[in-house]
């Protein structure tokens, strides 16, 4: 990129908001557009689940400052509608054409719907935006009714923990054993047992058969034919890539935006992307793509697409970070690092940190209520799996699964 060259970056959340300023830290003194189809500024995504809702914070109050002043050219409450790699435009609403010398794209997620569930009912909401945090306040506020929330993942426990601290009583129902049990038995178990001390309640291993929407409230009926009556019903079941705009542009958007290690878009010289809808492969772990949803990542991969797109294609360096991520529930810190879903088993480390291994080897570790004791096994776990000087030239074959994981640094299965 040069002086008069013009970057386009889709997407205006934290991940082109630290995109963009990165660009003019390392010198891009050419024009700069963000366009975002929220019509607010970038802001602290995580608060939507917590402060939000609870009613701790205002919008304006999770606003994120940019460390430098962009000089970007704004456009926000736009959404991009195609996508010409060819002729280098983005397509906005009204045929408006966008030409651009480099692209950043980072549009990142939106939430995964449930099928049949009753979405015109203004009761039944996602979670996702400051806008849907506000609706689920002005549900909460209409009636003193429980609340049902769908999902038993981060956001699902999340948002459960957060309207137990405002006193609302809380079903969270989930498919899944127990909460967040991809981590392993020893935070399930940690985690059912803080619910049950906050007295939220858990419906685990059931999914809705019926829906039953009334004047007053929203029925659900549970394939454990358990009927549950709520006053506003919250889906955290997932997300999938905001993809949509891209079909035809010639870029894979199989499961987000297909990368090469650098973050450049596979087929194309000036398109990066980066945050929840880069699919690359972390060569720290193998050569298989992946996507990974997690706040810090949207910003270290924002960071590295910037530098590699002022770069060049040719001179672009891997992206090869220990993927981290947190959170709270209940004043109690969940922590995460490296690829904890790619553990074929799990085992009990030292200091209660539970480790997941694949092939014999420690792929990710996760802590409830050990921030100390993370980070020394952050930093050991940063060292058996070290970036590589040199990107391999063919994949990396995965190793037969042990019967027993074994290893200095275990001290027992656990899972």
């Amino acid at each position: 990129m040069a002086d008069g060259d013009r970057i386009v970056i889709v997407g205006a959340g934290v991940g082109g908001l630290r995109a963009a300023e990165r660009l003019r830290e390392i010198g891009f003194d050419g024009e700069l557009v963000l366009v975002g189809d929220e019509p607010r500024r970038p802001y602290h995504r995580p608060a939507v689940s917590k402060q939000l809702v609870m009613g701790a914070a205002r919008p304006a109050d999770v606003t994120l400052k940019a460390y430098r002043d962009l000089d970007a050219h704004w456009r926000l409450g736009t959404r991009a509608t195609h996508l010409d790699t060819l002729e280098r435009v983005v397509y906005l609403p009204g045929g408006e054409s966008l030409w651009y010398d480099g692209l950043v794209l980072a549009t990142g997620v939106h939430p995964r719907h449930l099928p049949g569930s009753p979405r015109h009912d203004p009761r039944v909401r996602v979670l996702r935006t400051v806008d849907d945090a506000l609706a689920v306040r002005r549900c909460l506020a209409a009636s003193t009714r429980p609340a049902v929330v769908i999902g038993g993942g981060l956001i699902g426990n999340e948002l459960a923990a957060s309207l137990r601290h405002l006193g609302r009583d809380v079903t969270l129902v989930g498919h899944a054993r127990a909460p967040l049990h991809r981590f392993g038995e020893r935070v399930a178990n940690s985690v059912v047992a803080l619910h049950d001390e906050h007295r939220a309640k858990l419906a685990m291993r059931s999914e809705v058969r019926h829906w039953i929407s009334t004047k007053d409230t929203v029925g659900l009926h549970l394939t454990t034919n358990q009927l549950l009556v709520a006053s506003v019903v919250v889906l955290a079941i997932g997300s999938v890539p905001q993809v949509d705009w891209l079909r035809g542009s010639g870029l894979d958007v199989s499961d987000g935006v297909l990368c090469e290690p650098t973050l450049f878009a596979e087929g194309a010289d000036d398109v990066v992307a980066a945050g929840d809808l880069a699919r690359w492969p972390n060569l720290r772990f193998d050569e298989r793509p992946r996507r990974v949803e997690h706040w810090i990542n949207a910003v270290e991969s924002a960071r590295a697409a910037a530098e590699n797109l002022m770069a060049g294609r040719s001179s672009a360096k891997p992206f090869t970070p220990l993927p981290r991520a947190w959170s709270t529930l209940y004043d109690v810190r969940l922590q995460m690092a490296g690829l904890p879903t790619l553990g074929e088993d799990t085992v009990g480390l030292a200091d209660g940190v539970t480790g997941f291994v694949r092939g014999g080897e420690l792929v990710g570790v996760c802590a409830w209520d050990r921030p100390r004791a993370m980070l020394g096994w952050t930093a050991e776990l940063a060292r058996r799996l070290p970036a590589p000087a040199d990107a391999p030239t063919g994949a990396v074959p995965l190793q037969p699964r042990p019967a027993v994981p074994s290893g200095p640094w275990a001290t027992a299965a656990a899972g």
